[in-house]
């Protein structure tokens, strides 16, 4: 029997809203899935296509995530780091190793790897690089339908220049990180109130 492998990959650690999301995915050997690369150089069709893919034939795949009040309190490292963790303990398979994109493995009890763009060099690792991107994407649109002014359809909840103005104009939201310095710059501009708080 092979060993089982997982990959584990995240999205959202440079946005100033929202979850920090990750997914692990264990795909099929016996399904090898055309296409797979780094989320960030797919079109969004092509991404959203593998997603559903991903999900049909994997093995088994899993999403993690850490809340905006949990990146505050925990800070984006650890709070990606137990993201992570939430993704793996949620697999329906337990992996034998986990693959890791970045430079460092969560203090877990798994046999474990980091890899530097893994997520352009190992298939596990770009399927969960898409699962994650996908499903934060789909979150950022969904807050763009309830919060259209903001721009988070446009930008994903990334500090561009559009979003970074309409911070300063409108004031941060309940769903953002706090602990971010352009939230806490116009948050005390604001002198603390959120956005729609009288």
């Amino acid at each position: 029997m092979s060993r089982i492998l997982a990959g584990v990959d995240e999205v959202g650690r440079g946005p100033l809203v929202g979850d920090v999301v990750t997914a692990a995915v264990i795909l099929d050997p016996n399904y090898p899935i055309a296409g797979l690369a780094d989320s960030k150089k797919i079109s969004e069709k092509k991404r959203n296509l593998l997603a559903e893919e991903i999900k049909q034939h994997a093995l088994a795949w899993s999403i993690g995530r850490a809340s905006p009040q949990e990146i505050d309190q925990l800070n984006i490292l650890h709070a990606t780091m137990l993201a992570m963790t939430r993704a793996v303990e949620g697999l329906s398979i337990q992996p034998d190793h986990v693959q890791v994109d970045g430079n460092r493995c969560p203090d877990w009890s798994y046999s474990c790897e980091a890899i530097v763009k893994g997520d352009g060099l190992i298939a596990e690792i770009s399927a969960a690089s898409i699962i994650a991107k996908v499903t934060r994407d789909d979150e950022m649109a969904e807050l763009d339908k309830r919060h259209p002014e903001y721009g988070f359809a446009q930008h994903k909840g990334y500090p561009t220049k559009l979003h970074m103005a309409k911070l300063a104009e409108l004031g941060p939201l309940a769903e953002y990180r706090m602990s971010f310095k352009p939230v806490q710059k116009s948050l005390s501009l604001r002198g603390g109130q959120l956005a729609g708080e009288q």
